[in-house]
């Protein structure tokens, strides 16, 4: 009558509350509650039961037209800049300001993939003068992309620390910057802002 109930019992509801535990909270946050009931933990868990799909074959067919939708959202959010939708290293004002501080202005940075593209055709040509001439030119694109990204870096860097004093930057610096290698006609988010826009 009151002898305890054997391990291989008890192990089953332990783990069940464990995981529902698990599943209702952040793992970097505190518990910050008691631990439930079991006939709470027992509710929980059909709850969970009866609201998942009868059919497997309907569940992954809504998911991935879910998933579909979300990416045309998303898709339509790169083309218009709209907020909502834009995926999450694109986010916040912070981004967009420093992705409008590199669209309105030249960088030698996207000018990188032409500029190769014409030194490695040069480079291919068997004439000696020619491919000097392409090794120098590979010299002043590498030397002027690192100059102009380094000056643009640090007044990036100010510009955000004066408009965005209580925000993190972490890593904006280099948003931006890995922005000015893409030609302005392919960068997604679409640039917003014309060059030689004030801001």
């Amino acid at each position: 009558m009151f002898r305890s109930r054997s391990n291989e019992e008890k192990a089953p509801d332990t783990q069940v509350t464990a995981d529902l535990t698990k599943q209702s909270r952040d793992p970097q946050a505190p518990k910050g509650r008691p631990t439930p009931k079991r006939s709470e933990a027992q509710t929980q868990r059909r709850r969970a039961v009866t609201t998942a799909p009868a059919d497997r074959k309907t569940a992954v067919k809504r998911q991935r037209e879910t998933r579909r939708a979300d990416m045309a959202r998303q898709r339509e959010a790169l083309n218009n800049g709209d907020e909502r939708y834009l995926p999450a290293r694109d986010k916040g004002p912070v981004r967009r300001f420093a992705r409008n501080y590199v669209d309105a202005r030249f960088c030698a940075a996207e000018f990188f993939l032409p500029s190769a593209v014409v030194i490695l055709v040069l480079t291919m040509v068997r004439v000696p003068a020619l491919q000097n001439i392409a090794l120098l030119l590979w010299l002043l694109v590498i030397v002027a992309m690192v100059v102009d990204s380094v000056f643009l870096g640090l007044r990036l860097k100010k510009q955000l620390a004066v408009r965005f004093p209580n925000e993190p930057t972490r890593g904006v610096v280099m948003y931006g910057l890995m922005r000015t290698l893409q030609i302005r006609k392919l960068r997604l988010p679409k640039p917003q802002v014309k060059r030689g826009a004030k801001l």
